[in-house]
């Protein structure tokens, strides 16, 4: 029963966030746990693979610029040109290992996963952020550039 609440609450904030994402994502659980034969069998699977079909989702979301050609691979030699450019690659670097860190952290130390998830609560609903890892590293790359007054041109 508190795992309904539990859910029920995220929903309720999610709603009154107005953060379509988690709206989703919590309807799209509430609806797999109102069926357990099916819960019993795709909670274990998502909870092993969801994290890695998500990057795999974001990863193609990423490199459709490139197959549109809206991206180019002359664009790419300007990026890395600039300053911004080689933040930007020393941020992606610095982000795929502080994940690696990250999901052995998870494994090793499961109760973990309740702060992270009331963070990444707070931080989506609340300070309108987006709950997706491999953005994080385009953030911080962000920060620093504006910090630096630097750009990609």
């Amino acid at each position: 029963m508190e795992s309904w609440l539990f859910l029920l609450a995220i929903l309720g904030i999610a709603f009154v966030g107005r953060n379509n994402s988690l709206l989703i994502a919590t309807f799209i659980v509430l609806g797999i746990k109102v069926l357990p034969p099916l819960s019993s069998k795709l909670f274990p699977l998502i909870q092993s693979k969801g994290i890695n079909w998500g990057v795999t989702l974001i990863s193609i979301a990423i490199l459709i610029p490139i197959a549109t050609g809206k991206i180019r691979f002359i664009d790419l030699l300007h990026a890395m040109k600039t300053p911004a450019g080689w933040i930007a690659v020393g941020c992606g670097i610095a982000v795929a290992i502080l994940s690696r860190h990250g999901v052995n952290l998870l494994t090793d130390t499961p109760q973990v996963t309740v702060a992270l998830v009331l963070g990444t609560i707070i931080g989506v609903v609340f300070l309108k952020g987006v709950a997706a890892g491999p953005i994080i590293a385009a953030g911080i790359t962000y920060y620093i550039v504006t910090f630096l007054h630097l750009g990609f041109t």
